[in-house]
């Protein structure tokens, strides 16, 4: 039972205090983002929406050290890559419509956005939106004039095949390893005459030599399209379906991505349909039977320490989301990989 002076000193500190009263350093760091000064807060449904609530600087878009921002969270609205379902070009939109996610992360004890300059610099410029191949190229150009400048890209798309010009930028000087969370390998080759398409990006990677497929780890991986992903196991990379994730246990596949990719740079591609569409439906390609969120956050906050150059979430098409339950895990895991962005920098 809680003794008089202990109830008499809590009453003294809390009775009368506000909300943004802490003492504890990491809790006022975040406070600090989300409270005035005079206490009160932001209503989390006005304004401008943002991708995680970040600052929006789209003038960094035209300014040649993109403003000195250490991190750009970037909107690529493009889905002329798929295969099934269309609507991920407006994936960017419905994740900046999420409101109320962070500013703080429980469980790796950060504000990501208290420690990094980051910025929601707004959408890639496409020159086309009927045009799959000068979109690529568009992709391409704007993510290597972000690493020129030393920036690193937290990207939301639009359907997996941005990830191929990213990869392109990125992996320009030397291939990146690659932590590859989905349902689907996405290393088929040519469907109906095109090899740009979202079930290929990282076949064409790999060919382009910008990805090292022995420092690529794939999970989650299940479906009926297995038959296409004969590229993934000759390349070399590493591939953990669905159902071993189960026999392994997170932890065992947290240490094989880290031995995987190692201590050279790495990019990290989230696709949503890796999560069971009990969770995300609203996506191009659902496959029964994946990760819960859950699993996705404790295997994306298994990856601290190691060097992360870029990356992306992709696949969110909201007009298959009623709930808007695939946008806000989408948001959810894009800041988790913020908070890890900003770990890497303390």
């Amino acid at each position: 039972m809680t003794s008089a002076e202990k109830l008499a000193a809590l009453r003294a500190r809390f009775a009368n205090g506000r909300a943004d009263d802490v003492q504890e350093p990491d809790f006022r760091r975040a406070l600090a983002l989300a409270f005035k000064p005079d206490g009160r807060r932001k209503l989390p449904y006005s304004g401008v929406p943002t991708l995680l609530d970040a600052p929006y600087r789209p003038d960094a878009q035209e300014l040649a050290d993109f403003g000195g921002l250490q991190v750009a969270l970037v909107g690529v609205p493009m889905d002329l890559g798929v295969t099934n379902r269309s609507g991920a070009r407006l994936g960017p939109r419905a994740v900046r419509n999420v409101e109320r996610i962070g500013p703080y992360n429980h469980a790796l004890r950060i504000a990501p956005f208290a420690e990094l300059r980051a910025a929601d610099i707004g959408d890639v410029p496409l020159r086309s939106r009927y045009s799959l191949a000068d979109c690529t190229a568009d992709i391409a150009a704007f993510y290597t004039r972000l690493h020129g400048a030393g920036v690193v890209p937290l990207s939301i798309g639009g359907d997996h095949s941005i990830s191929y010009p990213i990869l392109q930028a990125l992996g320009r000087d030397r291939p990146v390893g690659m932590i590859h969370i989905d349902a689907h390998c996405d290393t088929s080759g040519e469907l109906e005459g095109s090899r740009f398409h979202h079930g290929g990006p990282f076949r064409q990677a790999v060919l382009d030599g910008v990805l090292d497929p022995e420092r690529t780890i794939q999970i989650g991986i299940r479906g009926s399209a297995e038959m296409l992903y004969e590229f993934s196991y000759v390349s070399g990379m590493t591939v953990i379906h669905a159902e071993e994730v189960d026999a392994m246990g997170i932890a065992a596949v947290i240490a094989r991505a880290r031995d995987v990719v190692g201590g050279q740079p790495y990019y990290l591609s989230f696709d949503v349909d890796g999560i069971d569409p009990a969770f995300t439906p609203g996506t191009g390609t659902p496959e029964v039977g994946g990760l819960t969120p859950r699993e996705a956050q404790r295997l994306l906050r298994g990856l601290v320490g190691l060097n992360l150059i870029g990356a992306d979430v992709v696949e969110v098409a909201p007009q298959y989301d009623a709930t808007t339950n695939t946008a806000q895990v989408a948001a959810q895991m894009a800041f988790e990989i913020a908070s890890l962005m900003a770990l890497q920098r303390r």
